[in-house]
């Protein structure tokens, strides 16, 4: 039997689990590879993460059959259930491989987009994934500074940049990255990777840094939820093309989103800023929160009130 791994959440839109869940996901998704041989300190699957080997963030990945999952996928397909698959690949022999060809099989079968975010070292195998079917490639940058980046991923960000930018300008539109807030970056440095990857044409994806058992970081807290709230609404003004004038303080603290405090509230009134952001349709539950507690990103619309609530928390001394 050939197997692969499947988020809970996932298992439960596909039917191949009955466990309870309130919110489902809108995205397939599926976990490929061993554990990883890069040591990222937020990261479950680190090389020397002691957290549990089925973890990524806070969800387990409990392995099903393969034929299994590939027909649950073409069924709810049709009912518009599910409408994308997202596999997220450890940096371990053979994994980019074993994701082009499930997503051949897949797309083989089914009209998913399909989403990546793998480690890749090289434009062939970018390439290799999007002819495979992927429609879109995620190379994630996680760390907004040099110096988080050297600390929490090792290596250069510079370099990652570059591989960065010479990907999305050979395949425009295909690209995607995720930034994780919390991981001691200013918030102009955040806010300024978001520009960055934007201008660039690359889909950009917010995370709340997640402590996690057995992880290096495990013990360093969240981000504070109006800091969060503050960069959702600074990477929805980028992306969204709004004309904006960010302010910062000496501390590098976002005190200014150069919009009167009446348009940047019609702008955020249907609490769209605080949803889970990156490819169409990925919603994540729970990937940053525990159920009742503090909601990072919201995996449905919010209600008024909700969206009320959250733009409170995001006023400023000068808007």
């Amino acid at each position: 039997m050939t197997g692969i791994r499947v988020s809970l959440g996932t298992a439960v839109a596909l039917e191949l689990s009955d466990v309870r869940a309130d919110v489902l996901p809108t995205t397939a998704y599926l976990m490929v590879g061993d554990r990883c041989q890069r040591d990222c300190a937020f990261c479950a699957q680190a090389r020397s993460s002691t957290a549990r080997a089925d973890a990524l963030s806070r969800v387990t990945w409990p392995w099903y059959d393969e034929a299994a999952v590939l027909d649950a996928l073409a069924r709810t397909a049709d009912s518009s259930r599910v409408r994308r698959v997202c596999f997220q690949a450890t940096a371990s022999p053979g994994a980019v491989e074993e994701v082009a060809r499930v997503a051949s099989a897949l797309r083989a079968i089914a009209d998913l987009p399909v989403s990546a975010s793998v480690w890749l070292t090289s434009l062939a195998e970018v390439g290799a994934l999007l002819a495979a079917g992927v429609n879109r490639v995620g190379l994630s940058l996680d760390a907004a500074s040099p110096v988080v980046y050297r600390a929490v991923k090792g290596g250069d960000l510079d370099v990652a940049w570059a591989f960065l930018a010479t990907a999305a300008q050979r395949h425009p539109g295909r690209i995607a990255t995720h930034l994780i807030v919390g991981l001691g970056e200013s918030e102009r440095e955040m806010v300024a990777a978001i520009q960055r990857a934007h201008d660039l044409g690359v889909t950009v994806g917010l995370f709340a840094f997640t402590p996690v058992r057995g992880t290096a970081l495990a013990h360093r807290p969240p981000p504070a939820i109006e800091h969060y709230r503050r960069m959702q609404v600074a990477r929805y003004l980028i992306v969204h093309g709004h004309d904006v004038r960010f302010r910062f303080d000496d501390a590098g603290r976002l005190v200014g989103f150069g919009v009167a405090e009446e348009e940047l509230g019609d702008l955020l009134a249907d609490g769209g800023a605080f949803r889970t952001s990156g490819c169409p349709d990925c919603n994540r539950p729970y990937y940053n929160e525990r159920p009742g507690g503090v909601m990072y990103n919201y995996a449905r619309p919010l209600t008024a009130a909700e969206a009320a609530q959250e733009l409170a928390l995001v006023q400023t001394p000068d808007v």
